[in-house]
């Protein structure tokens, strides 16, 4: 039980992780990707005459199935194998963060940063509204999120996928190092 209540290291994870992508390929032709779940839901939930909705989004069913697999085992892996450790972060992120007001590292999020609380204040704001719209945008504007890309695009070859790969990764390490210490002491 050990074996699975425990984080695996990311030699073991990063490659099983990508042994999904030719397991889908060979299985039933699928490609691998999450963001496109959110326009299979709305062309299957909102009649509107919008013609990005209009497609036979019941041939793409499986993902929806794929994406509550993810969001169950993600449930049951909290509620059920737990073992309720701390998530290790690297020292000197911790002590940076630390330097920055970030003190509370009692899980995934940090509470200073993403409580409902938090929620009501401009930084709150600006992370969680703010930050949410970004992301989003973002992903419809490179046809895909960080896992469809850098996953299953540069494992295709393909090229858009590995620019928007690129400009994720680009866009990280500005964002980590030059607007999080502003955005920090809202």
């Amino acid at each position: 039980m050990d074996l699975i209540t425990q984080p695996w290291p990311w030699y073991v994870a990063g490659p099983l992780i990508g042994l999904v992508v030719p397991a889908l390929l060979i299985i039933g032709n699928k490609t691998f990707g999450i963001s496109s779940s959110l326009r299979h839901i709305c062309a299957a939930c909102i009649p509107a005459n919008i013609s990005f909705f209009k497609y036979d989004w019941k041939k793409e069913s499986w993902n929806l199935f794929f994406v509550a697999g993810i969001v169950l085992g993600g449930f049951i892996a909290a509620q059920f194998l737990s073992a309720n450790h701390q998530v290790k972060i690297n020292p000197q992120t911790h002590a940076l963060l630390q330097q920055q007001g970030v003190k509370d590292f009692n899980g995934l999020l940090p509470k200073d940063i993403f409580s409902f609380d938090e929620l009501l204040t401009l930084r709150g704001f600006v992370f969680m509204v703010i930050g949410g719209f970004l992301v989003g945008f973002g992903t419809r504007y490179a046809g895909g999120c960080t896992s469809g890309h850098a996953i299953m695009g540069i494992s295709n070859l393909q090229w858009p996928s590995l620019v928007a790969t690129c400009c994720f990764m680009a866009g990280g390490f500005i964002m980590t190092w030059f607007i999080l210490p502003y955005l920090l002491h809202l």
